[in-house]
């Protein structure tokens, strides 16, 4: 009976202890995705190919940090001349386990998406893998800051790693 009194009292210690423990702070890297937030309109133009003929697309972007600073939270409206109307949510975040940026979209075309990020200097590149019918085709998409309030980006895919077909382009500008 002493025994499992110890084992409980222990327990009970253990989670006054956990209970106690400040909350998790966001790390440093997360202050990145600054740059990221506020209101951002995308003009771009997609090349014929996979997704349709092609042609100019626009998307409006609302980001803003999720309450505890952890995640940049993207509410997106986008149109597109060869994938038509839509909307769209996306989330970015870091991971301190494999040292990357997470990306992770659901848009109303029934998609969802998600890369790992790294940044060197100004540009950023998000990859994946994604499964267009029976292949696996790599993905990339980089953006180019170029000032606070824009930056340029690229959407390529690849089906082995080493050629990669551009299959969007264009520019993105903050508009508060």
């Amino acid at each position: 009976m002493k025994w499992i009194s110890a084992i409980v009292v222990t327990m009970l210690f253990a989670a006054i202890a956990f209970a106690q423990a400040a909350p998790p702070k966001p790390g440093p890297e997360l202050k990145k995705l600054d740059y990221f937030v506020g209101s951002w309109a995308q003009v771009g133009n997609t090349k014929p190919g996979v997704f349709g003929p092609g042609g100019p697309s626009t998307m409006q972007t609302e980001a803003k940090w999720m309450d505890g600073g952890f995640f940049v939270v993207m509410h997106n409206d986008f149109k597109s001349d060869s994938m038509g109307s839509g909307t769209g949510i996306s989330v970015m975040g870091y991971d301190p386990q494999e040292k990357v940026y997470t990306y992770h979209e659901f848009n109303s075309m029934g998609e969802a998406f998600e890369a790992k990020g790294t940044v060197e200097g100004d540009t950023w590149t998000w990859t994946n893998e994604m499964k267009m019918g029976p292949k696996t085709v790599k993905t990339r998409f980089t953006e180019k800051i170029l000032s606070p309030t824009s930056y340029s980006f690229k959407f390529e895919m690849s089906p082995d790693g080493a050629t990669w077909d551009t299959v969007m382009d264009g520019k993105a500008t903050k508009t508060k």
